[in-house]
């Protein structure tokens, strides 16, 4: 057991709790040029106040349908939680959340870890899939803030686990319980991811071939091959394909009536998985005469808990 006390961060995107914080959590997002490069540097900030006002509305109304806010502070708090009870036994060891677009920031949660002495951080991402937009963003965050606030501070990252037994495990798990609803029917699996812009990977980032690792370890387990798609497209520029939606119109020609809908790039459910899919997706699948379920989010799954807990212990050690 070590004697140092270890914080352990859980990096997320976060989303905003109200429907006063959409524009503010939009304006955050346009920001990062990680994700989007809105003109020249100057330019980035400006735009992205534009930009934010004027998808402000629409968004409202989405996170409306879903209760008015994210869940994703309350839900990824709750995996913050059962990590920190899991590791109650093996060692001193902190957990905190931070997110990249909404409270608690980076410099919040390393914050908080200081005040509780910890004299080491492990960064854990909750993407599974590495992205320069996703965990690269939220790394670079992460260690902007550690060197204002704690230069010379240790600070381990876990930058991907796309094919880790426990992970896959829960995600095994949630797909049978989806399985479970068509009651023996026949029924095409669909993987959903976030979308990327191609450009990423044509510079090299390992994303796509995360995903791969993934749906290829699951379908050892299962048996069973699946079609992989991608939501969430923003922006004029090319993104990866085929989108989710034309996925839904190409099996419906194809005859296919029962669609098993998993978010697999997502650990906890958000705008994507309880608006996108389980509205939009749905409506247009019933359109087109198929019937779309989606397999539980991970959320709080027993086995992702111990997943992360895995890996904690693991760079521990290191």
């Amino acid at each position: 057991m070590q004697k140092k006390r270890i914080g352990v961060l859980l990096l997320n995107m976060g989303g905003p709790e109200t429907q006063a914080d959409v524009a503010p959590f939009l304006y955050n997002l346009f920001s990062d040029r990680e994700i989007i490069r809105l003109g020249p540097p100057w330019l980035q900030k400006p735009l992205a106040w534009y930009i934010a006002r004027k998808r402000a509305g629409k968004s409202r109304q989405a996170y409306a349908s879903i209760g008015g806010g994210s869940p994703q502070k309350r839900l990824t708090m709750h995996q913050a939680q059962c990590l920190q009870e899991s590791l109650q036994t093996e060692g001193a060891y902190t957990v905190a959340v931070a997110m990249r677009y909404w409270q608690p920031r980076a410099a919040e949660a390393v914050t908080t870890l200081l005040s509780q002495g910890v004299e080491r951080i492990i960064a854990l991402t909750l993407y599974p899939h590495y992205s320069r937009a996703t965990t690269g963003s939220s790394i670079l965050d992460l260690k902007t803030e550690m060197d204002r606030l704690c230069p010379g501070m240790p600070c381990d990252t876990i930058e991907s686990w796309p094919d880790h037994p426990l992970y896959i495990e829960a995600l095994v798990d949630s797909i049978n319980q989806g399985l479970s609803r068509f009651n023996g029917q026949d029924v095409e699996i669909v993987y959903s991811a976030h979308s990327l812009p191609v450009s990423f990977i044509k510079e090299g980032d390992p994303y796509v071939d995360d995903i791969l690792r993934t749906l290829g370890t699951i379908e050892k387990r299962t048996g069973r091959t699946g079609r992989l798609c991608y939501q969430s497209r923003s922006g004029p520029v090319e993104w990866l394909s085929p989108s989710t939606p034309e996925m839904i119109e190409t099996l419906a020609r194809e005859g296919v009536k029962n669609i098993l809908m998993v978010p697999i790039s997502f650990v906890s459910d958000h705008i994507e998985t309880l608006y996108e899919i389980d509205i939009l997706y749905k409506t247009q699948a019933k359109k087109l005469g198929v019937r779309l379920q989606s397999s539980p989010a991970l959320n709080s799954h027993p086995s992702l808990i111990a997943c992360l807990k895995d890996l904690v212990l693991q760079r521990s050690r290191q």
